[in-house]
């Protein structure tokens, strides 16, 4: 009788305009404070630029933005998630990072339909834990062009 594998999704959950966002930990390489971003010219309106982060010159996306959500001013809370998937590393602004968690891969859930204001190409499922409903973010689509094009 073989028995069934779950496995748990280790997290870092970030807040975007008073929600939860998670990407898994394996995809994020550090969390960051907001520093001097320089501006790029002719760039989507959701890359804020590039920062140098050690020796590395790094795009930044404000997820805000690229949410279709109003933009912020940056706060005392407010971070930068270094996140990479394959050759592809950015940081993505956020209102604030400061948990990780383990989700039981049993309890992540298909995206629904619509989900608020955000682009449901952006969501990879949902996870409810106690009161807390976890919306995983698709790096994948959210750092890729081609759906940047689209905009």
């Amino acid at each position: 009788m073989a028995m069934a594998l779950t496995t748990d999704l280790k997290v870092i959950v970030f807040q975007i305009d008073g929600k939860e966002y998670a990407v898994p930990v394996a995809q994020v390489r550090s969390i960051e404070k907001v520093q001097h971003i320089t501006r790029v010219p002719h760039t989507f309106p959701f890359v804020k630029g590039v920062i140098n982060l050690r020796g590395v010159v790094t795009p930044v996306i404000d997820l805000r933005i690229r949410f279709g959500l109003n933009e912020a001013d940056y706060t005392e809370s407010t971070r930068v998630v270094i996140v990479s998937i394959g050759d592809n590393e950015a940081g993505l602004i956020v209102d604030a990072a400061n948990d990780v968690i383990d989700i039981p891969s049993a309890m992540i859930e298909p995206p629904p339909e619509i989900v608020g204001s955000v682009a449901s190409e952006y969501i990879e499922g949902v996870a409810k834990i106690d009161k807390r409903l976890m919306i995983l973010i698709d790096l994948e689509n959210v750092l890729s062009s081609k759906q940047a094009k689209e905009l």
